[in-house]
This record gives structure tokens, C-alpha cells and sequence, in this order.
């Protein structure tokens, strides 16, 4: 199976056709592989689940071993906005490409991920029209709500979590979303994490497996 991102994927359990996918995109930096692992927990409570773990499609500009959704460096933000939306047009590309080749309704996938990943993921799936299951979202945030007010079309599930001492991206970005998502009228699910810098702590993946397993199967 051929992707137009480098992909990890691991394949259902199950060994059946996938009966849903799971989508999870790294954060800055990082790669499939890293995130990959998150995909490797939930792998055995989610049996007959694809999981896709893509490399971002950019090279990192900091770290040359790994990736970016979009440039963190020196850009303000307007240049972030716009690159984002590059890397908007690729995930969704991405998520056709899954949904197309295991032959899934978009109501069968979920998408999410860590840090820049969550970002990419939450304005991706908000803008999608045809409306994906859910998004799961770790140490993130909504990269423009201003942009994001004014193109929302679906509301998938979601779910957002954050460590309360995270010093890459402060748990204001959880706040300020959760705030943005209840003036539109969405019922989303958030949990702030104590003495949690930036990671996923065990509890935050047994809470996105939860929240998957409600909502997917």
C-alpha cells in the first residue's frame, strides 16, 4: 500500500480488512516512526484498526532527522498560517488516500497527534466536508481561531489533552480552544494533565484509546 506521505503503518491485527483507521501525525521534529509507537498501544485493544503514521512532508528546519507539518522558525504569524495550509492540503490528500485504498467511509476515521500534529490535525478535520469520525489531540493548539471560525464545516468528536506544566506549548493553547470550540457550539472532551511537562503520559493514551474505542467501533 503506497501513500503519498512516507508512511508507517501497521497493519489490523485482526489480519481481516481494516474496519476503521486511525490517522496520527508527529509533532515537531518528529517522524511516523515516533508516533508510531502510540499507534502500537492501542493496536491491540483496536484489532481490526489501520493505523497510518505519516512523515510530515517537510524537513525539519531545526532538526534535520525529522519533520514539520509547517516552519516554526522566524515566521510570524501569517507566514505560519499559510504553511499550514499547505500542510492542510496534504493530510487531507493523506486521509482520501486511506479512506479510497481500505475502502472506509470518512465516518470510519479518526485522526489526531502530538504537539504540531494535534494543530494540523484539529484544522484539517474541523474543515473537512465530508466529516471524519473523531480527532484526538495531545499538547497542541488551534493554530489561527480566526481562520478556523470562519471555515468550520464538520464536527467530528474530539478530544484534547495537555500537561498543566508544558513549556513548548503552554496549556493556554488547550484552554483558548476549548473556549473557542464552546462559542461554536461544540461539545468536545479536554483533560489537563498535573505536573505533565510535553508528552503523552500513560493516562493521556488509555484516554485517547477510550475515546476511540467509544467512538469508532
Amino acid at each position: 500500500m503506497k501513500y503519498s506521505l512516507n508512511t508507517v503503518i501497521l497493519e489490523p491485527l485482526s489480519k481481516t480488512k481494516p474496519k476503521n483507521a486511525v490517522i496520527l501525525c508527529h509533532g515537531y521534529g518528529g517522524d511516523g516512526k515516533d508516533i508510531s509507537i502510540l499507534a502500537g498501544y492501542w493496536r491491540t485493544y483496536l484489532p481490526d484498526t489501520i493505523f497510518v503514521c505519516p512523515d510530515a512532508p517537510e524537513q525539519c528546519a531545526a532538526n534535520e532527522l525529522g519533520y514539520q507539518w509547517f516552519d516554526l522558525i522566524d515566521e510570524n504569524s501569517e507566514q505560519i498560517l499559510s504553511k499550514s495550509l499547505v500542510a492542510e492540503n496534504k493530510l487531507n490528500k493523506l486521509i482520501d488516500e486511506v479512506k479510497e485504498q481500505n475502502n472506509l467511509s470518512a465516518d470510519k476515521i479518526a485522526i489526531g497527534g502530538f504537539s504540531q500534529g494535534c494543530m494540523i490535525s484539529l484544522q484539517t478535520g474541523i474543515k473537512r466536508k465530508d466529516k471524519i469520525n473523531s480527532i484526538v489531540g495531545y499538547s497542541g493548539k488551534i493554530i489561527d481561531t480566526e481562520h478556523l471560525g470562519k471555515n468550520i464545516v464538520s464536527r467530528p468528536n474530539i478530544i484534547l489533552m495537555h500537561g498543566d506544566i508544558d513549556q513548548i506549548v503552554s496549556v493556554d493553547g488547550l484552554l483558548e480552544a476549548k473556549n473557542f470550540f464552546k462559542k461554536n457550539n461544540y461539545e468536545i472532551e479536554t483533560k489537563i494533565f498535573k505536573n505533565c511537562e510535553h508528552r503523552i503520559p500513560t493516562e493521556g493514551s488509555s484516554l485517547g484509546l477510550q475515546f476511540i474505542k467509544k467512538h469508532l467501533y
